[in-house]
């Protein structure tokens, strides 16, 4: 932080304000004084400082709430407490009211020069940090913009092409040439979800899932998941169940992305089972949650690994595993959407015998 960090000493004894405003005006910084603090919050409010210097003990305005309002200003300002009243309780006190640090009275002027070197150190550390992470989200969101625009698309058209000429469309194709099609289709599929799971795990990040909250009746939506996972499902020779409480109460949430973290679940649940295996979905209303249980008669998670399921691109590997494919985005993308709407997941497994997925959500007032 330059020399010439603005500095703001609010204190009600003048002898303080001129003795801590003559130091700092030599160490080169640009010092003012307030008397109290209705006239240091004006002045905060209008020349914006790196750091103040409040005295706890003020006629008017206490230093405590004075705290509380410089950080509604600003919250990168530094605030400093000096008093002469110093006590752990309420030094501890101003740290919960946003004070950085706490300089008792008497003190050198040294230890002046010391804790505001230190506060606007820290001042710089956290304007550098918010910069980094606003230049961060800058680069995702044109990344996002990328990969929807300039890599989804022409995937999508070679897509197309390779089912072109499977078809024969093209000219006369083997037997094995459709092979080699299908598994470069195959693999094209993949990439594709992948860059899907991305772009989702990019909208629910930007807060874009809370703008569309309504009262949300999730036996219907059940009822799609069921239909729409069924051809998998069958495939994979599973038994799907669905069991709803009577009269399950609405959720307060978004019905789409909802509907996107169960369906997240219920597919897991399907691809890590066994053929002949079972995936019960069931409902029953905790106290203000409404709770969405989905079971399966699976290969389970082992204890090692579940505290990494829900970690971005985790996948469990092993024998049982290695033939089902996935971006290992699907259980983030569930977590974030349920907490999203201010509830959480739980999870149950044993290895070898199932897992059970339990969703809480708010139910809607």
């Amino acid at each position: 932080m330059s020399k010439y960090a603005a500095i703001l000493v609010i204190d009600d004894e003048q002898a303080i304000r001129d003795s801590c405003c003559q130091v700092l005006t030599k160490a080169g910084y640009r010092a003012r004084t307030a008397e109290n603090g209705d006239v240091g919050l004006q002045k905060t409010a209008e020349m914006k400082p790196d750091l103040v210097l409040i005295d706890l003990k003020m006629p008017g305005m206490s230093g405590m709430e004075l705290l509380e309002k410089i950080a509604e200003i600003d919250p990168s300002i530094i605030s400093v407490v000096i008093t002469g009243y110093a006590t752990i309780e309420s030094a501890v006190e101003a740290m919960k009211h946003h004070a950085y640090d706490f300089l008792p009275k008497p003190f050198t002027p040294d230890q002046l020069r010391i804790v505001v070197k230190r506060g606007l150190e820290r001042r710089r550390l956290a304007i550098e940090s918010e910069r980094l992470r606003r230049q961060k989200q800058m680069m995702r969101e044109h990344f996002v913009t990328l990969v929807s625009h300039q890599l989804r698309s022409p995937l999508a058209s070679a897509r197309q092409y390779f089912g072109v000429i499977k078809e024969g469309f093209a000219g006369d194709v083997t037997d094995k040439q459709k092979q080699i099609i299908e598994k470069a289709g195959k693999y094209l599929d993949d990439l594709m979800q992948l860059i899907s799971d991305w772009l989702d795990m990019s909208h629910i990040d930007s807060g874009c899932i809370a703008e569309k909250f309504e009262p949300v009746a999730l036996e219907p939506v059940l009822s799609e998941i069921l239909e729409l996972v069924k051809p998998l499902a069958e495939a994979g020779k599973v038994t799907l169940d669905l069991h709803m409480g009577h009269n399950s109460p609405a959720v307060h949430g978004d019905r789409e992305s909802l509907k996107q973290a169960i369906t997240n679940l219920v597919s897991n649940a399907i691809h890590y089972n066994r053929a002949g295996g079972t995936v019960v979905m069931s409902t029953k209303e905790q106290g203000d949650d409404l709770v969405v249980d989905i079971s399966d008669t699976g290969i389970g998670i082992s204890r090692e690994n579940l505290p990494f399921i829900f970690d971005e691109f985790f996948r469990v590997k092993s024998n049982q595993t290695q033939h089902v494919a996935g971006s290992g985005l699907g259980l983030p993308i569930a977590k974030k959407i349920i907490e999203a709407h201010d509830g959480h997941i739980q999870v149950e497994s044993e290895l070898g015998k199932g897992t059970t997925f339990s969703i809480l959500l708010p139910k809607s007032t």
